[in-house]
């Protein structure tokens, strides 16, 4: 989508609302589609004194595996993105603002980046996920099991003196 801000600049206080679907659904991350939806995405722009400010707000659905212990977690999930807008820049490493020369801004790709980068490094179904035994494979969420315990690496049983 693309938003005409003509009007927002050139007008102080001046404010547009706008509505649109930014394309996630075949978007790939570690060789899956975690992206069970497109995001739904309000637009607010306002001119505040000199620079337009851009308040992104989404929401979609997210579906991708648990790393701990591979169990689908399908959530939806709302990410809130503000933008600081201005006509033209002196220095252009400025980082903090987003030129917009022409009053027209192309939201899609900056949608799309802002969700990518939002997006936690880490996916666990919850915080005290327990994961997977490393010895039998099943899910410690689920069901408990005895492989581990008392099963200490030979060459690392001189270190249980120091605990007694």
């Amino acid at each position: 989508m693309v938003l005409n801000l003509k009007n927002v600049f050139l007008n102080d206080g001046e404010k547009i609302e706008a509505d649109f679907t930014a394309a996630l659904k075949d978007i790939t991350l570690d060789g899956i589609y975690p992206f069970d939806s497109d995001a739904k995405v309000n637009v607010t722009a306002e001119n505040k004194l000199g620079f337009v400010s851009l308040r992104l707000d989404t929401s979609f659905i997210y579906n991708r595996p648990c790393d701990r212990c591979g169990e689908a977690m399908k959530k939806e999930l709302t990410f809130s993105f503000d933008h600081r807008l201005v006509a033209g820049l002196s220095d252009s490493e400025d980082d903090d603002y987003i030129e917009v020369p022409d009053f027209e801004l192309e939201l899609d790709d900056l949608v799309v980046s802002d969700i990518l980068l939002e997006l936690p490094g880490k996916y666990l179904c919850s915080e005290d996920c327990q994961g997977l035994c490393p010895d039998c494979g099943c899910n410690l969420n689920k069901e408990e099991c005895s492989c581990r315990k008392g099963n200490i690496d030979p060459r690392l049983e001189i270190l249980k003196q120091l605990i007694n």
